[in-house]
């Protein structure tokens, strides 16, 4: 029986973290592997990578960060936006990598069965810098300190005249998905930021919390059947449990960081320790 693992923040445009993928291996034939976003910068790492994966563990689950989303010069592929996403859709399926796009999955080896949903989740500036009241304000606060989010200038919104609209936009088209799934299967929900403020809390920076989420999810975890949420993007791989749910951050992060905490838990985390309550 194989184990439901997950990894995220690979990160592969470093070449430390491109020779880590390169030996990923799964303990068991059967292992699953959650790859909750920020693979690389540029589609073809980003396939590279997944590609890499897929070949190995025995299926792949992915669902975007940031990274993904940039536009940056030296990609040949310049698709921005909803186009973006939609080219790394298309890009998953011809590896046969799943995504939000795809039917939820049920996972029935250790610690299932679970159906496990990847989500499509992104910001709305709605986790305030400290002793704000709105967007403006707090990006204002951010621009004063210098810690302002690259996606600032690499990950467009387009067609959406904003990243707080295509969040909402998915918000919506994701409550709906999830109330439609049995609540008598335990979900385990997948994006690549934390669907509740709390876990942002512990950032060096607090104004960057901003570009982590959104208080519209806040509820997920209690209103949905929720065996564990699974997370990155904060670059702080560790457990915390909200209304006695585990959340997990599983991120790789930049080489300077797993450097200096040395990956004590492993790379890839498993999710699921007990088995799963029906």
């Amino acid at each position: 029986m194989g184990s439901l693992l997950a990894v995220s923040d690979l990160h592969i445009t470093y070449a430390e973290n491109r020779e880590i993928v390169a030996e990923l291996r799964p303990d068991s034939p059967d292992d699953w592997l959650i790859v909750a976003g920020d693979v690389a910068d540029q589609l073809h790492d980003v396939r590279w990578a997944l590609e890499t994966l897929a070949g190995r563990f025995a299926k792949v689950i992915w669902t975007p960060g940031n990274h993904e989303l940039w536009t940056v010069r030296a990609d040949p592929v310049q698709s921005k936006g909803v186009e973006r996403y939609n080219d790394l859709v298309a890009m998953c399926r011809e590896i046969g990598v799943l995504t939000p796009e795809d039917p939820y999955v049920q996972w029935t080896g250790d610690g299932g069965p679970v159906l496990i949903a990847p989500l499509f989740i992104g910001y709305d500036y709605t986790f305030y810098a400290p002793g704000c009241t709105t967007k403006e304000e707090s990006l204002a606060y951010a621009r004063d300190t210098g810690i302002v989010c690259t996606d600032e200038v690499y990950l467009s919104p387009d067609p959406y005249e904003s990243r707080d609209d295509w969040c909402r936009a998915r918000v919506a088209l994701t409550e709906a998905r999830l109330s439609e799934c049995d609540p008598a299967v335990p979900l385990v929900l997948v994006n690549h930021y934390p669907l509740v403020r709390e876990p942002t809390r512990i950032l060096r920076f607090p104004e960057f919390a901003q570009w982590c989420g959104t208080v519209l999810t806040a509820d997920w975890h209690t209103r949905f059947n929720t065996a564990a949420m699974v997370y990155g993007h904060l670059h702080i791989p560790r457990i915390t449990h909200h209304d006695g749910v585990r959340f997990q951050e599983v991120s790789l992060g930049y080489p300077r960081e797993w450097r200096r905490h040395g990956n004590p838990h492993g790379i890839l985390r498993r999710v699921l320790t007990a088995p799963a309550h029906v």
